[in-house]
C-alpha cells in the first residue's frame, strides 16, 4: 500500500508522529524557558565589577547578545506553536496531508519536519 493509494496515516503511524512532536515540543519549551530565564537576569553582576575601560564595549556586546537571544526565543516560541498546531491536526485527522496537493506528505519529511503542512514538492514550488 503506497502513499499514492492512502488518504490518511493509520492510528499507529499517527502515534509515532505524535511521540516525535511531543518530544520536540518538550525540548523546545525547555530551551524557551532557559532563554527567558537568561534574558530576565538584568541585575546579574557577572563581570561588570571587574570591568574598566572596556565597559562600553561590553555593554554593546551584551546588548547584541540579548537581541540575538530574544530573536532565538521568538523563533522557539513560533516553533512550539507550530508543533502544537500539528498535534491538533493529528487529533482532527488532517495531519500529514499536504495543504497544496491533498496528498500524503512522506513519512521521512514528517520525521524531519513534523510540523510541516507541505510535501517537499509543494514546498519547492513555493520558492
Amino acid at each position: 500500500m503506497g502513499n499514492e493509494e492512502k488518504q490518511r496515516y493509520s492510528a499507529e503511524e499517527l502515534k509515532e508522529f505524535e511521540d516525535i512532536i511531543l518530544k520536540k515540543l518538550e525540548e523546545t519549551k525547555a530551551e524557551l524557558t532557559y532563554l527567558r530565564e537568561t534574558l530576565s537576569k538584568k541585575n546579574d553582576p557577572g563581570t561588570d565589577d571587574t570591568a574598566g575601560n572596556s565597559k562600553v564595549m561590553e555593554d554593546g556586546a551584551d546588548t547584541a547578545e540579548k537581541e540575538n537571544m530574544n530573536q532565538l526565543a521568538v523563533r522557539q516560541q513560533k516553533f512550539a506553536g507550530n508543533l502544537e498546531k500539528a498535534l491538533m491536526r493529528i487529533k482532527n485527522g488532517t495531519y500529514g496531508v499536504c495543504v497544496e496537493s491533498g496528498k500524503l506528505i512522506s513519512k521521512e519529511r514528517l520525521r524531519l519536519v513534523p510540523h510541516t503542512q507541505h510535501s517537499i514538492e509543494a514546498k519547492l514550488k513555493q520558492k
